[in-house]
């Protein structure tokens, strides 16, 4: 296990084939201005060429709140070309986050609010704690969500909830966020990154390959046609088996012991 600082308010651990990163700014419930978005956006972008030994991420935050939107106090005096210029760079790493090879769990330890909100659901996975809060008030702004919470968060909960989130500014329980489909599951505070960390243990020890491709296949399939997406399904499978990973794990359920895969 190792931790480095990548920035004043991002903290990374490794431990082994995982990776976590801590939004380190507990006095503004991590709060995102520019230079935490960039520091995050080099970290996302660097990750994508790391898919062999990385293969699960884990976001989460510091104290309570993960992220609580954007540093409103950044926007106040700014002019138009800087507030779409931090609007072009949220994107494109919220992007990034949605397009990792790599599982992604976000450990959300408290406020979840606009981009905070915006960057959990880019995750495939989320876990709450039962002091979470998570919601879209950026209409009480006069504004919108810009990190992907009027496209994104309709995929994930339909229509008619996604659109109270964002036409009310209201904020939801972690319960709520459970029963809506936005997360997996909940825990005690306490209890969060230590279930955090056994999941993508589970992750983890799957066979590297199929994790990235199930994740892509299902991913891709959402934006494609159902025959589309079966097709690329039976593709996919059918690469798999070609697999040094897809032999060694038919042998070994045959063989009564557990597979030992190499990512190949």
């Amino acid at each position: 296990m190792s931790e480095e600082r990548l920035h004043t308010n991002l903290v990374l651990e490794r431990q082994g084939a995982i990776e976590i990163l801590r939004v380190d700014r507990e006095e503004a419930l991590g709060a995102m201005n520019f230079e935490i978005q960039a520091a995050l956006g080099d970290y996302v972008n660097g990750l994508h060429g790391r898919k062999h030994d990385v293969r699960v991420v884990i976001l989460t935050g510091t104290g309570r709140g993960f992220v609580a939107g954007a540093d409103i106090a950044g926007y106040h005096g700014a002019d138009q070309v800087a507030f779409d210029d931090f609007q072009r760079r949220s994107r494109q790493t919220f992007d990034a986050v949605a397009n990792l090879p790599q599982a992604t769990i976000c450990a959300v330890n408290g406020y979840a609010l606009g981009g905070g909100f915006e960057l959990a659901i880019c995750c495939d996975f989320i876990l709450v704690n039962e002091k979470t809060k998570l919601g879209l008030p950026e209409i009480k702004l006069g504004l919108l969500p810009g990190g992907g919470g009027t496209q994104r968060l309709p995929r994930l909960v339909g229509p008619m909830r996604a659109k109270q989130l964002l036409m009310t500014g209201c904020m939801i329980t972690a319960q709520e966020a459970v029963e809506y489909g936005v997360a997996l599951e909940t825990c005690a505070p306490d209890a969060l990154m230590p279930r955090a960390i056994e999941f993508a243990r589970e992750l983890a020890g799957m066979a590297p390959v199929a994790l990235r491709e199930a994740k892509r296949v299902v991913d891709d399939g959402l934006d494609a046609a159902l025959s589309a997406g079966l097709t690329m399904e039976q593709r996919t499978l059918g690469a798999l088996f070609a697999t040094q990973d897809g032999k060694e794990g038919i042998a070994a359920f045959m063989e009564k012991r557990e597979p030992e895969f190499k990512g190949k």
